[in-house]
C-alpha cells in the first residue's frame, strides 16, 4: 500500500467544524474523551486514514471480523457549530510517521474549513488524585486567555519535556499552516486509564464550545476504574508493611 491513503466515506456540508483529536496517549484520557463524544452525539464517517506507519496489524471485532489499522474522523453536528472528531486506535509507530499522519489528519480539516484545533490528551502527575485539573497549550497568546477563561492551567515547564505525538504535532504544524491550535491535557496518574481525567477536559470543551453532553457512562466507567485503583493501593500498602516487618526483623 501507498504511506497514506485516505478514504473518503462522507463529504457532509459542515457549520464552522472544528478539529477535536482523541488518540490514544497517557490514561487514554484523549481516547476516551473522543470516544464519549461520539457515543453520547449522532455522528458520521467522514475519512478513514491507511498508513503503512501505523503498527502492522489488524483488530478483530466481536463478530469476528477484521479491519485494517487506521484513524478515523467522524462529523457530528451541533447547534452552534460542528466538529470533526479524529479517533483511532493507534498512533504512529515512527517519528516521520507521527509528521506525515498530522499532515494528513490537517489535510482532511483543511478540506472541511477547519479554523480550530483541540487536541485532548493526558499529562501524568505519578500518583492517584481525587481533584483534576486541565492544563493547557495554545498556538497564541488570545488562545491562552481564552482557555484561561475556562480554568484551563498554564504552567511554566509543564508538561516536562514537551507534548509529544501527534497532539503536540497539531500543534505545531498547524501554527506553521494557519491553524490556530490548543492541547488540553487533563492530570492523570498514567497507571490506569482514567474516565475521570477524560470528563474534566470534556467539561472544558463543553465550556469553549458551548455544548452539553451526557456523563453517565463515563461515571459508570470511572466508578470501575476506582475499584480497580483502590485495589491497587491495598496491594501497595500491603507490600510496604510486609518491607517494613522485614526491615524491623533485620534491625533486631
Amino acid at each position: 500500500m501507498d504511506e497514506l491513503d485516505i478514504e473518503v466515506v462522507a463529504d457532509p456540508d459542515l457549520q464552522d467544524p472544528v478539529l477535536v483529536e482523541g488518540l490514544p496517549g497517557v490514561g487514554h484520557v484523549g481516547k476516551l474523551a473522543a470516544e464519549h463524544l461520539l457515543e453520547e452525539k449522532e455522528s458520521e464517517l467522514v475519512r478513514r486514514i491507511y498508513s503503512e506507519h501505523f503498527p502492522p496489524q489488524v483488530s478483530v471485532e466481536d463478530d469476528g471480523t477484521t479491519g485494517l489499522a487506521c484513524a478515523k474522523i467522524h462529523a457530528v453536528e451541533l447547534d452552534e457549530r460542528d466538529l470533526l472528531v479524529l479517533t483511532g486506535k493507534h498512533q504512529a509507530s515512527d517519528n516521520t510517521g507521527h509528521y506525515r499522519l498530522t499532515d494528513a489528519f490537517l489535510d482532511v480539516a483543511e478540506e472541511f474549513g477547519v479554523e480550530t484545533v483541540y487536541a485532548l490528551g493526558g499529562v501524568p502527575t505519578g500518583e492517584l488524585m481525587d481533584e483534576y485539573d486541565v492544563l493547557g497549550a495554545a498556538t497564541d497568546a488570545e488562545f491562552v486567555e481564552e482557555l484561561e477563561d475556562v480554568d484551563v492551567e498554564f504552567r511554566e515547564d509543564e508538561p516536562a519535556g514537551g507534548i509529544v505525538g501527534t497532539s503536540g504535532l497539531l500543534l505545531g504544524l498547524g501554527e506553521r499552516r494557519g491553524f490556530r491550535a490548543a492541547c488540553l491535557m487533563g492530570e492523570t496518574s498514567g497507571y490506569l486509564v482514567d474516565p475521570k481525567s477524560a470528563r474534566a477536559v470534556l467539561e472544558v470543551l463543553e465550556a469553549v464550545l458551548e455544548f452539553e453532553v451526557n456523563f453517565d457512562s463515563l461515571e459508570e466507567r470511572a466508578d470501575d476504574m476506582e475499584d480497580v485503583a483502590n485495589k491497587i493501593q491495598e496491594m501497595e500498602n500491603q507490600q510496604s508493611g510486609m518491607a517494613t516487618d522485614e526491615n524491623l526483623r533485620y534491625i533486631g
